[in-house]
């Protein structure tokens, strides 16, 4: 009897590959949206170049999650520095716009503290399994990246009473940030609980 062929094996994921060259490429978008943001505040056409490098940023945020997952190129460096290249960015526009005095920097600090610590929760949780993406963070982002958007446009420069709509904005985004980041962290204490009382019956 001919004993049955043994499966390929799987060839490893390249470690630069297109999803995680996307990836850097937002992490490099970092400063380069900073130093701009800094310099033309007050210029038309430098807040529209401000707006399409944040807009592009979260794009490939957007583009190099699906190519991951559909072409299969996950790899440790992608779960560990995507999540990093996001909050990198969103937090930046945060703050820039707290410089810019739009945005009051309590909020700012806030949601960088629930940000940066969800993040760091999600990582530190991962030996008991990964945390699911859920919806009360997927209208977070998706709010979150509406205000953001609407305030780094010169609206407010044609038509002042406009900073007003993207400060009522980043309050429905910043609700929402907290409101996710306690939903998460719900998740994350009950996926360790769950996981300890598994090891502890076997």
């Amino acid at each position: 009897m001919t004993a049955p062929a043994s499966p390929p094996d799987t060839a490893p994921v390249p470690l630069w590959n297109i999803a995680n060259i996307l990836t850097m490429i937002r992490c490099v978008m970092v400063p380069v949206f900073i130093v701009v943001a800094a310099l033309y505040e007050h210029s038309v056409p430098g807040r529209f170049v401000i707006t399409a490098i944040f807009v592009v940023a979260m794009f490939t945020d957007y583009l190099d999650g699906h190519l991951a997952r559909s072409r299969n190129l996950i790899t440790d460096f992608g779960k560990i520095v995507d999540p990093i290249a996001d909050k990198g960015m969103t937090g930046a526009a945060f703050v820039m716009l707290s410089v810019w005095d739009y945005v009051p920097w309590w909020m700012t600090i806030l949601i960088l503290l629930r940000e940066f610590g969800i993040t760091l929760m999600r990582f530190t949780i991962l030996k008991y399994g990964a945390l699911p993406a859920n919806l009360a963070g997927k209208a977070k982002t998706m709010m979150q990246s509406i205000a953001i958007t609407y305030c780094l446009l010169p609206l407010e420069l044609w038509w002042p009473p406009a900073a007003w709509i993207g400060l009522a904005l980043v309050t429905i985004a910043f609700v929402l940030t907290i409101w996710s980041g306690l939903v998460n962290l719900r998740d994350g204490l009950r996926l360790r609980r769950e996981a300890l009382a598994s090891g502890e019956r076997r």
